[in-house]
Order: structure tokens, then sequence, then C-alpha cells
């Protein structure tokens, strides 16, 4: 088996050693190139920090990093442990960069803090499926934070309020329950994922543009400066720029009002949480890419997610008070079991695992191994949405019962099953994004 089919097998907490070999391997050219294009809430920090980390766990040496701040792109200089040269670029300019960048051969990586859209994967159908899980990887969550200057008396709104304010209809403060005074405008540029997780997530559904009034921004930390400066702003950030702005609570049909806080968007229960992505050619050889993604998968890649201040992959355990308006089967199990961070959804219409849920079960087996729960304490509770009326809790039970088998290929077994239906949203039932964060299967793990 090749280095390259070895990094590709393994599992990704034993990938680091075979990253060490790619690097230092003397069938490789003398200059080790990698190029990544796309999302500037991905390149601003997180791939630089990305691509550091990766370095280090290899053995790199003289690692030096420089930003052209004109440009927004970075360039980082390595040497391998046998003293080749490695040089990797990023060039943040925009998720809808990382697609062009991957068909025209200028990046082996895209970035991109939205999906590919079915376009995009058309266009680079000859390099294959970039909807596989092979080329889609998530490396990590996000929060879109909606933000007032911190002096502004507004804590929450819902996402039609928040809809109608940056489509110019609402225009006053007062009008919010605010204090009177103008509402101004502060979006990201168009090239933006930010933006067009935005408007896909709040404009939309609602069939709302953005008013033509909004001042438009290329980089995040401009736009939430340009807010803290005004105390009649409004905009929206990832979850690392929210600072010097304030971030308000957001609610969506009938879930309770969320702040993008990490606990929420580790579970994607945050109306607004979203997935930042890194997308490869299935064909790809290009040994630092593989090596990047594999680091980035790891548990040591995830912490540099958080580090940065987004919200890593890596399991970890809520703790979740029984509340009088929970079905009763849910009250009790909140009061003898602890709720895993992990969420598993579905694609539309089926109760087929999307690509993050695989990469989550991987996550899943080593946290029950490695603690010694694989044997009847976990419990899989199904969500669904009221679109197929009186068949809610059917299709909750079907999606529980195809995480329970994916569990019991590895050796998991699981004590049981709830099937909650339509009860306790996440979001609103009223369009696709809205249904698919309610289409979920929860994990917890009894304390007894």
């Amino acid at each position: 088996m090749s280095v390259f089919s070895s990094l590709r097998s393994a599992r990704v907490s034993r990938l680091l050693l075979a990253g060490l070999i790619i690097l230092s391997a003397p069938t490789q050219a003398a200059d080790l190139h990698l190029q990544i294009n796309g999302s500037n809430t991905i390149g601003a920090e997180l791939a630089p920090r990305l691509v550091e980390g990766m370095l280090l766990a290899n053995g790199a040496s003289d690692i030096r990093a420089d930003l052209n701040q004109t440009t927004r792109e970075h360039r980082i200089t390595a040497v391998s442990v046998d003293g080749h040269s490695i040089e990797v670029r990023i060039h943040a300019h925009g998720s809808g960069t990382a697609f062009k960048g991957l068909k025209d051969g200028s990046a082996q990586i895209g970035a991109a803090s939205r999906p590919i859209r079915q376009a995009e994967a058309r266009d680079l159908a000859a390099a294959g499926d970039m909807l596989s899980a092979d080329a889609e990887q998530v490396i990590g969550l996000d929060g879109i934070a909606v933000i007032v200057h911190p002096d502004n008396p507004i804590q929450t709104l819902d996402l039609d309020q928040i809809a109608q304010v940056f489509a110019g209809q609402i225009t006053d403060w007062r009008e919010l329950g605010g204090l009177p005074g103008p509402i101004h405008i502060h979006a990201r540029d168009g090239n933006s994922g930010t933006w067009e997780t935005f408007r896909d997530m709040v404009l939309s559904p609602r069939q709302l543009e953005l008013a033509t009034s909004a001042q438009r921004y290329a980089s995040t930390s401009e736009l939430s400066l340009s807010v803290r400066r005004n105390i009649g702003a409004i905009g929206f950030v990832g979850l690392s720029g929210i600072a010097p702005a304030r971030a308000i609570a957001v609610s969506s049909g009938d879930s309770q009002p969320m702040l993008p806080t990490a606990e929420l968007i580790t579970t994607e229960d945050y109306p607004l949480a979203r997935r930042l992505f890194m997308y490869i050619r299935p064909n790809e050889t290009n040994p630092l890419a593989r090596a990047l993604l594999d680091f980035t998968q790891s548990h040591a890649g995830q912490a540099v997610v958080d580090q940065v201040g987004f919200v890593g992959q890596n399991i970890r355990t809520i703790t979740i008070s029984p509340q009088p308006d929970m079905p009763q089967a849910y009250q009790q199990l909140a009061r003898r079991a602890v709720r895993l961070s992990v969420n598993f959804r579905t694609q539309e219409r089926s109760a087929r695992l999307d690509n993050k849920a695989w990469q989550d079960m991987d996550r899943l087996e080593e946290f029950l191994t490695e603690r010694a729960l694989t044997d009847d304490r976990i419990v899989l509770v199904g969500f669904s949405d009221p679109r197929m009326k009186g068949a809610e809790e059917l299709l909750a039970r079907l999606r529980t019962n195809t995480v329970r088998r994916a569990l019991q290929e590895r050796g998991i077994n699981v004590a049981e099953t709830l099937a909650i239906g339509n009860e306790l949203p996440v979001a609103t039932n009223s369009n696709l994004s809205g249904r698919l964060k309610n289409r979920r299967v929860e994990v917890w793990v009894y304390n007894d």
C-alpha cells in the first residue's frame, strides 16, 4: 500500500505518523507546494493556524508566516524533516473563489463557509463527485451572529424581524421595541460565504433581498468595528468576529431565543449555526493537501478550531435540565443521562446520513470506546418535522434506526431509542433549512 493510500484509509487519530512520512518521502519533489482558495472567514486565521499545526505535527521546522494586508493573502513557508522546502499560500477572497480555484487548478483545497452548490459540483464533475464524503469535509462549526452596538437595548429578535430589517422593511429601532432612531444595515460583500449563508437562511426563504442602503464589507473585522462605532447599526458576522460589537439572541419559529454559544452551535441547534468546509478533488494527489485535511479532522486539529474562536467537533457532554414543556419521556431521560454534543442529521427526503454524520460516527466510536460506554449505555432520540402529517414519529424512528445500525456495525450496542416526532423544534418548519435542522438524532449516555 502506498503512503498516499495509507493516509486515506487510516483512522484520523493515527494519521500524524503517515503525514510525517509524506513530508519526508524521498520520492517527492524537492519543493512541496499547496494553495488554498476561498472563504475569508476560514482564511483570515483558521486556515493559517491549521497549516502551521499540520507542519509542526509532521516535524517541519523554520515555519514562517507572512500576510499581505492589502490582498489578504497568507504565505507560509517551512522546511521538512529531510530539508525540502514547503510553501503554502492561502488566498481568502470569498467562498465562491474556492470552487473557481479548484476548477482552474490554481488551488488544491477550497475553503468555504457554505456548502458547494449543485452548479459548482457539475463544473467540477471531471475531477470526481464533489458531493461525496471524500471531497467534502466539515472542518468545524460556526454561527452567524447578528450584532448590534453594545449599548443597544435590543436583546432578541426572531428571523422574520431580522429579515425585515435587512430588507429595509423595518427602518427604525422603535418598531422593534428599542429606542427611536434609524437602523443602519451592515453586510458582508457578495463574494462572502457568510453573506451567502445569511441570504440563504434569512432572506431567501422569505422572498426578500438585501436593502440597497446596506453598507458592504469584504472583511469581518471591519464590519464588526463599524457596528461598534454606530449605536444604530446592525450587522452579521461569523462567531469569531463578534467583538467589539454584541450578539443578540435569535429565535426561529417556535424555538426559544438562542445566543450563538459554543454549546448551541456544536449541536447545530442555534438557528443560524453553519458548517465550515474544505473541499478537495477526489482525485487530488497533492500530499500536503491530504496531510492538512487529515490533521484538521484529528483531535489536535479540532482543538485549533476551538482556539481560533470557532467550534470544534470533538465530542463533549452537555447537561440538560428537565423542563415542563418537554415530553415526559424526554424529561425522564434528562434526569438519568447526559447528552453528547454530536447530532446526526439526514439528507432531504431520506433517512441517509449526510457527510458530516459519517465523520462524526468515527468520533463517536472513539469517544465511547475510550470511556467503555459501548455496551447498552446509549440512547438515541429521533426528531422529525410536521411536513409528513401522521408519520412524524415513524420518520423519527427510521432516522434513529439508521444511526443504530451504523453503531451496531462498529460493535456499539444501543440501550434504547426514543421517537419524539416534531416536538421540541430548534428551527422553523416553514422552510427547508429549518426542517433539516429539526430532522435530527441526538445521542445520550446513561449516568448509571
